[in-house]
């Protein structure tokens, strides 16, 4: 069954870095066997943009996206290849409309409360805080939370195995990224049952945080 085009139902955001298009697939078999359902395929080698094809046509109950996109041309590239949404390490005007033009999600990044209402003033009310350890992390979310209420962020760069969960439990954060959920050994080592319990181990502490904040 496809998997519906709404990232921010997904809570944890593995960011990915492939170098041979082959592992994409099972990698990302792996992580939905681990209750991960999206999957950010950056840009950043040669074999994004093919990673991201093989995955929409043969995983199509994955949630694939990009990541690192930085030019408008890149999201027309990733919407043919079959990418659902995307994500850029910046704000951009340039990129909101493109976005808006190629009707593909899309997630700017914001550092600043400038970048935020810049980002706001265009529609936005989904953003990346990147690189979220850099910009103040949870005390720069939780100062955020108050002139931007309507505003939900996934926190992105020095997030990992240790702190997700803290930031999972703020009330404006919708998802983490990150890349501990796919290490680069354990992709170049092709242990896909690595990855498989890393992911199921972050989905149980995603359970627990969110009846943490229901009770």
């Amino acid at each position: 069954m496809p998997a519906s085009n709404d990232v921010s139902n997904c809570p944890l955001i593995p960011v990915i870095v492939l170098h041979d298009a082959d592992d994409a697939v099972p990698l990302a078999r792996a992580l939905l066997a681990g209750g991960v359902s999206a999957l950010e395929i950056t840009l950043r080698s040669d074999a994004g943009l093919e990673s991201i094809r093989r995955v929409a046509a043969e995983v199509p109950e994955a949630l694939v996206g990009a990541g690192t996109v930085t030019r408008p041309d890149e999201l027309q590239a990733i919407k043919a290849a079959g990418a659902r949404f995307a994500f850029s390490p910046g704000w951009s005007v340039e990129l909101s409309d493109a976005a808006r033009q190629q009707d593909i999600v899309f997630l700017p990044g914001v550092m600043t409360p400038s970048e935020v209402m810049a980002a706001a003033n265009r529609g936005h009310r989904a953003m990346k805080l990147f690189p979220a350890a850099v910009a103040g992390g949870i005390a720069m979310l939780r100062a955020l939370g108050g002139p931007f209420a309507g505003i939900r962020f996934c926190p992105t760069g020095g997030v990992d195995a240790e702190n997700f969960g803290r930031y999972l439990a703020l009330p404006n954060v919708f998802a983490v990224g990150g890349s501990w959920l796919v290490p680069e050994d354990a992709i170049r080592a092709r242990d896909w049952e690595r990855i498989t319990a890393l992911s199921a181990k972050a989905s149980a502490e995603v359970a627990a945080v969110r009846q943490g904040r229901s009770a």
